[in-house]
């Protein structure tokens, strides 16, 4: 039996609350800046048809449908702890629960593809979690994981930008204990759940006026601007003047990116 539907309140919801206006076009935005990675390293990784997918945190159900329409798997079971986006676009081969993956006792079955996108990182079981979803896949199957990962904000020049960038990982800590401090580590991780064929990469999405990733940065930043602006790190004037910048031709920053680390079960029988 699956655990009952999750109360709000928790994660991003005290953030990004997922009934404010505009919230599916923003995590669109982020899709578009990153859908084609993803889906490319899937790809590569084997997904195709007959595969049983799991997509965790499923957001609008982008990756998950690109699953079953270009990569043509068999099933894939989209899990989010608010499913209205995903509820808001059916597809056949697509099912949707709406549930607390980090919920004790959930069990949602045995796949050949387990993923989950930028949502460990505000999870503070994540060690625990990265366990349990190795748990789930079937001999031979493949876990899949990526995050948020930060390669300058703290050496970059002082800036509008860079001081928008620190406040937000800042304030989404204070608030509901988002983290990428420890992404680096994905690859020892998913060795120590016992994961074979461990490997990682790293994508940064260029900025550039109209880009998916700066109008997802401006979107992110608006939303979060009281988070951000609590952190003392940052005022009003700064948030305003990071989001100008990011549409200015003169953007030379680099964006947060993400990183994506994977490893496979072993066949029946055998060790890593």
């Amino acid at each position: 039996m699956y655990p009952s539907a999750p109360t709000p309140g928790q994660y991003g919801e005290t953030v990004f609350p997922p009934d404010q206006a505009g919230e599916d076009e923003r995590i669109d935005f982020g899709a578009l800046a990153y859908d084609d990675i993803t889906v490319a390293r899937l790809r590569e990784l084997g997904a195709g048809p007959g595969w049983n997918c799991l997509d965790v945190g499923a957001g609008t159900g982008s990756v998950a449908r690109r699953l079953l329409g270009e990569l043509g798997v068999a099933r894939v079971l989209a899990v989010d702890r608010d499913v209205r986006f995903l509820a808001a676009r059916p597809r056949p081969g697509l099912d949707v629960l709406e549930t607390d993956i980090s919920a004790p006792g959930l069990a949602p079955g045995r796949f050949d593809l387990v993923h989950a996108r930028f949502v460990l990182m505000h999870l503070p079981t994540r060690e625990q979690l990265i366990a349990r979803l190795g748990e789930l896949l079937v001999p031979g199957g493949v876990l899949v994981l990526s995050d948020a990962i930060d390669l300058t904000s703290e050496a970059a020049p002082a800036s509008p930008y860079s001081r928008a960038v620190r406040a937000m990982w800042q304030g989404l800590r204070d608030t509901i204990g988002t983290d990428v401090t420890w992404t680096p580590r994905y690859p020892q991780l998913l060795h120590g759940i016992g994961l074979a064929s461990v490997a990682a990469e790293i994508h940064v999405p260029p900025l550039f006026p109209g880009s998916p990733i700066s109008r997802f940065w401006a979107g992110t930043w608006d939303r979060a601007r009281a988070t951000m602006t609590a952190t003392g790190l940052v005022d009003d004037a700064d948030v305003d003047a990071a989001i100008r910048y990011l549409d200015s031709p003169g953007c030379a920053a680099l964006s947060p990116g993400m990183i994506t680390a994977w490893g496979r079960r072993p066949p029946a029988g055998r060790g890593t």
